[in-house]
């Protein structure tokens, strides 16, 4: 069966949840190789109209958490020095008949895709002397909706390293947003804290991390059906340092739905959404929004297995 298009939303700021895998055996990405790709996401995402609210980069694949902003929202002069950043020449020798093209590109996501997986490509078959294709089939990319489907997204992104047994707590692990975070204090501005959700309205940038530290140690303290969890001991100790204890729902298991449900949100937002894609489905059977076990108010596009 011919796989659809892909679904990207044209004019408008949308999030994305984005994955992609290598196509080489074992874990290829070492400590080297996921600066690498780090350096180049955070350089990328200077060029392109986009901004970062999360990532994770493991031995074998990457997330990302990405607003794509339209091209509508930049002026033309900050087109210019956007392309002279990409193409390491002086504005002054960018035309104006050159904008248009690039203002459609680095609103893109898949050209933001296709940039960030080639170059680094051409880095890793320079690095170590070969050939070929390093990335598998094409990546997948979920729309999400701002605020609670946001927060749960990046929380299930952050806590990758957890499920694997690479850290005790997330932000112990420098290749993930959480990470970066703690480690850099977000060093040049390169992460998003606005998440969209209304009670952040009045906090602090500061105010706003502690508040998604606090709900990511929540939902990672949960026992999983698949990999595993941080541990309670860990958990008690960062909640007697004043975290709360919240009634925000939680994720009961590493679900599919953040990878593989096409649109996730709200029932409207989900329904908005498949309007503008319905043709690109190879069904004649509507789609209706599908409510997720475990995530008050949230729906998919797909009902799928929570199991991967």
């Amino acid at each position: 069966m011919a796989r659809i298009p892909r679904l990207l939303v044209k004019g408008e700021d949308t999030v994305y949840h984005i994955i992609s895998r290598t196509a080489l055996p074992g874990y290829v990405l070492g400590d080297v190789e996921k600066d690498y790709l780090l350096s180049l996401i955070k350089n990328l995402s200077g060029i392109f109209f986009v901004d970062v609210f999360g990532f994770c980069i493991m031995g074998n694949h990457f997330h990302l958490l990405v607003k794509m902003k339209a091209a509508e929202n930049y002026s033309d002069e900050g087109v210019k020095r956007r392309l002279s950043l990409f193409r390491n020449c002086e504005v002054g020798v960018i035309t104006d008949g050159q904008v248009p093209l690039f203002k459609e590109k680095f609103s893109n996501l898949s050209e933001f895709m296709k940039e960030l997986k080639q170059r680094f490509s051409r880095y890793y078959n320079k690095l170590h002397e070969r050939r070929g294709y390093f990335w598998g089939d094409r990546f997948k990319s979920v729309i999400v909706e701002n605020g609670d489907t946001l927060i749960n997204c990046l929380a299930y992104i952050d806590l990758n390293p957890i499920r694997a047994g690479l850290a005790a707590k997330p932000e112990d692990y420098r290749w993930s947003s959480m990470g970066y975070h703690a480690q850099t204090t977000n060093k040049g501005k390169f992460l998003s804290t606005d998440f969209g959700l209304s009670s952040y309205g009045k906090m602090s940038e500061t105010e706003r991390l502690t508040y998604y530290r606090e709900f990511l140690y929540e939902k990672g303290a949960i026992e999983t059906v698949k990999g595993m969890s941080i541990n309670e001991a860990v958990n008690k100790k960062e909640r007697d340092k004043d975290f709360r204890l919240t009634t925000i729902d939680r994720l009961r298991f590493k679900t599919r739905y953040f990878t593989d449900s096409g649109i996730i949100g709200t029932k409207c937002f989900v329904s908005y959404y498949y309007e503008m894609f319905k043709g690109c489905f190879n069904t004649s059977n509507e789609k209706k929004p599908k409510k997720i076990s475990g995530l008050n108010g949230i729906y998919s596009l797909k009902r799928l297995s929570n199991e991967t």
